[in-house]
């Protein structure tokens, strides 16, 4: 049995890709945001501290980043899909393998979370320096993604 969608159908699918990601993209600057938050609370002495601990920075970057885990890697998935849904096939592009390290990339940081909360600077280290990196190939993936949308959409 062989399961046939209309051909509106795969049309649209092709832009959920790219307005997820897009989501993801400013999800992940305020991923950033907090977690540069966190970092300045554990720096912080005293009146400061006190105060930044009451913005729960810590829970909060915790919460967005497995949010985002959980969607980006989705979000990927779902990518090579729809262009194999409407292709036959997959392109091996810069714009695939930079994705495919992304969804390393995401999952590589979100593993040392239990180092990190044990205290563990080098983990801490690492989770920034891949956190900023996957934000660069990211900003990246966006500009290169409109290229791509814009190829669909003149093929239409």
């Amino acid at each position: 049995m062989s399961l046939e969608l209309s051909t509106s159908v795969k049309y649209w699918l092709n832009f959920f890709h790219p307005v997820l990601m897009w989501a993801l993209l400013v999800f992940s600057i305020y991923a950033a945001y907090l977690g540069l938050q966190v970092q300045r609370t554990r720096n912080a002495q005293g009146e400061e501290k006190k105060e930044l601990i009451k913005g729960r920075y810590n829970v909060r970057h915790y919460q967005i980043g497995s949010i985002l885990l959980a969607l980006m890697v989705t979000g990927a998935i779902g990518g090579m899909a729809v262009t194999y849904i409407n292709n036959g096939k997959l392109f091996v592009a810069p714009y695939l393998l930079a994705g495919l390290g992304m969804t390393s990339l995401i999952a590589f940081s979100a593993a040392l979370s239990p180092y990190m909360q044990k205290g563990a600077n080098w983990a801490r280290a690492t989770h920034i320096l891949i956190n900023f990196t996957l934000l660069g190939l990211f900003a990246w993936q966006a500009v290169t993604g409109v290229q791509i949308v814009q190829r669909i959409l003149t093929q239409a």
